[in-house]
């Protein structure tokens, strides 16, 4: 029978996390695995309680959170309330929240998963984190400095008016990034380089990508095997970016592709 237990990480100044933790029996009498969102994404998101689920079945302990500045509250974690919290969020933050979680689990080797804008935050943290014993990105980004386009009319509007939005499209927000996102990626982007992490990883990777994601290229993928060729690269073929799941997720079974992501990811696991 599986179990779950909900947590709020909190530390004096800074914005709280809220944390899923899945398991069997007892918390932490098996392998700890946590699984960072994406960009426009939360821990409720789509079918990911379906994927915790199948790795508590496989024998793991399953971790999923919010990143404290995704835009979600403590009392509506899904549809982003909280604006003014999204403009302020940046790849700093990101990483600091997985440190604060990984200090919370208190767990001396830990398996990482990072999906899409996740995927590149894992990798950063797993070469730079002996507790991370291996790390697998799902649809995951090789270079964070490209996805600013620097140089571009839209660029150089946004350092002029220091905002720009970007439609979430299920909510249809107008969700806000500050120019303080680009700053914090200039001041720190020998750590941010993904190319950079990937070279100097010294424990297992996993790549897995859809050949038909339309958000992150495979190519993407194949770039970061090509930097680690240690690592394993996992082709889906006919996959979308989200493996077919979509949010609602009302089904009770996976989505094939999905559910292959995550037979690949545990058996890797193990």
């Amino acid at each position: 029978m599986n179990s779950s237990s909900s947590h709020i990480i909190t530390h004096d100044g800074k914005r709280p996390i809220l944390l899923d933790h899945y398991f069997a029996r007892k918390p932490f009498s098996n392998p700890v695995v946590v699984f960072c969102h994406g960009y426009k994404g939360f821990k409720d998101w789509g079918a990911w309680e379906l994927v915790a689920h199948e790795f508590v079945k496989a024998g793991f302990d399953f971790v999923k959170f919010n990143f404290s500045h995704n835009g979600g509250t403590m009392d509506n974690p899904i549809d982003f309330p909280d604006l003014e919290a999204f403009s302020l969020n940046n790849y700093s933050i990101e990483l600091d929240d997985l440190d604060r979680v990984l200090t919370f689990l208190d767990q001396p080797k830990v398996i990482l998963i990072g999906h899409s804008r996740g995927g590149g935050i894992v990798l950063i943290k797993a070469e730079e984190d002996p507790r991370i014993s291996k790390v697998i990105s799902w649809a995951g980004v090789s270079d964070f400095r490209a996805r600013f386009q620097v140089g571009s009319p839209e660029f150089e509007s946004w350092k002029q008016e220091g905002i720009k939005y970007i439609e979430n499209s299920r909510t249809k927000q107008r969700m806000p990034h500050l120019w303080q996102f680009f700053e914090d990626f200039q001041e720190n982007e020998e750590r941010f380089t993904i190319q950079r992490a990937v070279r100097n990883l010294s424990i297992p990777q996993l790549i897995i990508h859809g050949d038909s994601d339309p958000t992150v290229s495979i190519a993407e993928a194949h770039q970061l095997h090509l930097w680690n060729p240690k690592s394993r690269l996992k082709e889906v073929p006919g996959a979308d970016h989200v493996f077919e799941a979509r949010h609602p997720w009302n089904d009770h079974q996976l989505p094939a592709h999905l559910a292959q992501v995550v037979v690949l990811t545990i058996d890797f696991c193990r």
